[in-house]
């Protein structure tokens, strides 16, 4: 009987384990595992594994896969229950996929269980291409739907992960993409600590996410994945974080030939290694063995690496026997199984946000419904559906294909492309706006027009992955191509028009909301999106969605892209009046609030309290409101933020049905950043509001509806707090 060595005894710590098997490994085996493709070591009973794995909103880039509405619709909902159970089956279905095709030995590209996912990034700038894979602008939102989502991805086994989640990108990246790999992304003290780092401390603390990825930028001069400060001092030293890091791909090539940190590769792998990045995603660590022998990097450094990296290939299970394991026995007819693709469609249902209904015209009545057209470029678009980092459905429901399904059987659904997305044709030899004459057709030939405008991942998304010509990020937020052209030779027909924007983030509406009677931004709704959209205007169920980012006006009002201070961004600290603010969104009914109180009206420094209100649903349909808490510090200078968003629920609520809503406002939701990064919480008078939408005027303007407030006092000495 051959004899079982420490690292494969079940009983003892998955970090002692690790440190015995590194032990008995060469110098060059284990460099070879910290690359993203690691070979096996076959004396060792270590099976090859690549960690490079894409679980953004759905399992990506590994075939079949349900497919869920990208992150920033799932943003939309607000509610971080629907956001664990969205995770929990993907990490179903990541299981069941990794077992199967381990047991056809692929251990290839995108077939692992370390899902680099979720983007947690600031969607500080609405150009931001890649903005869409985050939860918005703001870090609140962000830090609870990003911790709901590990948390469903990893699962709640007391021994083993179901799978590893991926915290990205630390920190502080948001655009421009254009410039990622040379970018110095300058941030105060205060705007670190109080927008760029929360969302990050949150998964690491509450949600103690498995893996950190570093950003392609430098972060206040610091290449992110060699930054001392982020990956040392902050994310190991003062969170204890215990898991693995890794670099984005190819960034530390980055550090000598496009930051100029270092002055070559051996240096650049030093600094990385040293500073704790544990992992590669590239081939820059191949460089390893010459950075030790030159002396820039101790073996003691990659020591600790890999041990963190098997600890976490031992805590999924891999090193164990799968009867041990419970997420083993996770069939694989549970991919993409019905169940959950109609889970996906609810969804999609929640992500959708209604911005403009004048005079009610939404819902349509289907009953009197004759002809219907259905025109724009994302109306018979799959890309249209699926945003980035997305896998293959198994079945698609473009928005035309939605009322197909969706419409009385005897209504007429007609259909025009009426121009490309982005160029000023459709057919390569064509003549510029050769479909808009068929489009003015079609819609003079309905009773009512839906015209389906926006964007795609092809040309919006990250660097590398679009066009050349686009480079990933908007150049402003006007409708590209000849979309707006197509949108203004529609209205004059003078047929009603319902608007449906499908993008990844914000564009400037303005010319609409002055024109069209009913807007909906559907973000990218995932594969069964586009039933989610025309049920919605056919009145089979009310919107619920909520914008997690700002609609500005204009791109003019916005300042420069490269400026990673947080002054006039988001609507925390916007002095202008939006176009449509962060937390609005219309439903089909009507909720009312009341009896908003307090359970003291003063308290002491370092306490809690708690925020009772009810919520009535007085209109006629059943619905989701989504209820919301912001928190605004008397008195405070001109740099504090206007109020800032500390609490939102999901409430369902039947018609005539009337919920309480239970808030725990924390000493850490009172306090303040200082600008040398500190929290501090001093005693002062704060005022509390609590609604379906920020307590501003345009908010109040779009909906009719107030917010309600309460105020209460903190008394005592200042105290400082964890931040």
């Amino acid at each position: 009987m051959k004899e079982r060595l420490p690292y494969q005894d079940g009983n003892l710590s998955f970090t002692d384990r690790a440190k015995d098997l590194v032990s008995k490994m060469t110098l060059d085996e284990k460099i070879s595992q910290m690359l993203f493709s690691s070979p096996s070591i076959n004396h060792l009973e270590i099976p090859s594994y690549n960690w490079w794995n894409e679980a953004l909103h759905g399992v990506a880039r590994a075939g079949v896969a349900t497919m869920f509405p990208q992150a920033i619709g799932m943003a939309a909902t607000f509610d971080d229950q629907l956001i664990y159970k969205v995770a929990d089956i993907i990490s179903t279905e990541g299981r069941a996929k990794y077992h199967e095709f381990q047991r056809k030995d692929d251990h290839g590209i995108y077939k692992g269980l370390t899902f680099w996912s979720p983007t947690i990034n600031i969607f500080r700038d609405p150009r931001w291409g890649r903005g869409q894979e985050t939860y918005g602008e703001d870090p609140y939102l962000t830090g609870k739907l990003g911790v709901a989502y590990v948390k469903g991805l990893q699962g709640n086994d007391e021994k083993y992960l179901k799978t590893a989640a991926c915290a990205k990108h630390f920190a502080v990246h948001s655009g421009p993409e254009s410039d990622r790999h040379s970018f110095d992304a300058i941030a105060s003290p205060k705007d670190m600590r109080e927008t760029y780092l929360y969302a990050f401390k949150e998964l690491v603390k509450e949600a103690k996410v498995a893996g950190v990825m570093g950003a392609y930028n430098r972060t206040n001069g610091e290449p992110c994945c060699g930054s001392k400060t982020l990956l040392q001092d902050i994310l190991r030293d003062e969170w204890g974080f215990d898991g693995y890091v890794t670099s984005d791909c190819w960034a530390i090539q980055d550090f000598h030939l496009y930051h100029m940190v270092t002055n070559n590769a051996p240096e650049s792998v030093a600094l990385a290694v040293k500073n704790g990045c544990d992992l590669n995603c590239g081939s820059m660590f191949a460089n390893l063995l010459i950075a030790i022998e030159q002396g820039f990097l101790k073996e003691q450094s990659i020591d600790e690496a890999v041990i963190r990296l098997l600890t976490i290939r031992m805590r999924l299970g891999m090193f164990d026997n799968p009867d041990l394991v419970s997420y083993t026995k996770i069939p694989y007819i549970l991919n993409d199984c019905a169940e959950h693709n109609i889970f996906s469609l609810e969804v999609a249902k929640r992500s959708l946000v209604l911005l403009k209904n004048e005079n009610n015209i939404l819902p349509l009545n289907k009953e009197k419904i004759n002809t219907i057209a259905i025109i724009g470029p994302n109306a018979d678009s799959r890309d249209a559906l699926q945003g980035n980092y997305y896998g293959t459905a198994s079945r698609y429901k473009t928005v035309i294909e939605g009322f197909f399904q969706t419409v009385n059987k005897n209504t007429r659904v007609m259909y025009a492309q009426g121009c490309h997305l982005h160029s000023d044709r459709v057919e390569r030899h064509g003549e510029p706006n050769d479909r808009i004459a068929e489009a003015i057709s079609v819609a003079e030939s309905a009773d009512v027009v839906v015209m389906c405008v926006g964007y795609d991942a092809r040309i919006e998304g990250e660097e590398g992955y679009v066009s050349d010509e686009v480079r990933g990020d908007k150049q402003n937020l006007d409708l590209p191509g000849e979309q707006q052209k197509l949108l203004e030779a529609v209205y004059k027909t003078g047929k009603p028009i319902v608007l449906v924007v499908l993008t990844g983030g914000p564009l400037a509406l303005t010319w609409a909301d002055e024109h069209i009677p009913a807007i909906i931004q559907a973000w990218y709704p995932g594969a069964l999106g586009g039933e989610a959209v025309a049920s919605m205007i056919l009145g089979e169920y009310s919107p619920s969605g909520k914008l997690p980012v700002t609609v500005y006006k204009s791109d003019e009002e916005l300042p420069d892209f490269a400026d990673y201070s947080m002054k006039n961004r988001t609507y925390r600290y916007m002095t202008t009046e939006p176009l449509y603010p962060f937390g609005f969104g219309l439903s089909y009914t009507k909720f009312e609030y009341s009896e908003l109180s307090l359970s003291s009206g003063s308290i002491i420094t370092g306490d809690s309290i708690k925020c009772t209100a009810k919520v009535e649903n007085i209109g006629q349909y059943d619905s989701v409101e989504i209820v919301q808490l912001y928190l605004k510090r008397m008195g405070a200078g001109a740099d504090a933020a206007i109020w800032q968003l500390w609490g939102c629920e999901a409430l369902h609520l039947a018609t005539g049905e009337v919920k309480d809503v239970d808030f725990l406002i924390t000493a850490r939701q009172m306090a303040s950043i200082t600008e040398e990064g500190i929290c501090v919480l001093e005693a002062g008078q704060l005022k509390v509001f609590v609604g379906g939408s920020q307590p501003d005027e345009r908010s109040y303007k779009l909906t009719g509806n107030s917010v309600l407030n309460c105020e209460f006092e903190v008394m005592g000495d200042s105290i400082t707090l964890d931040c």
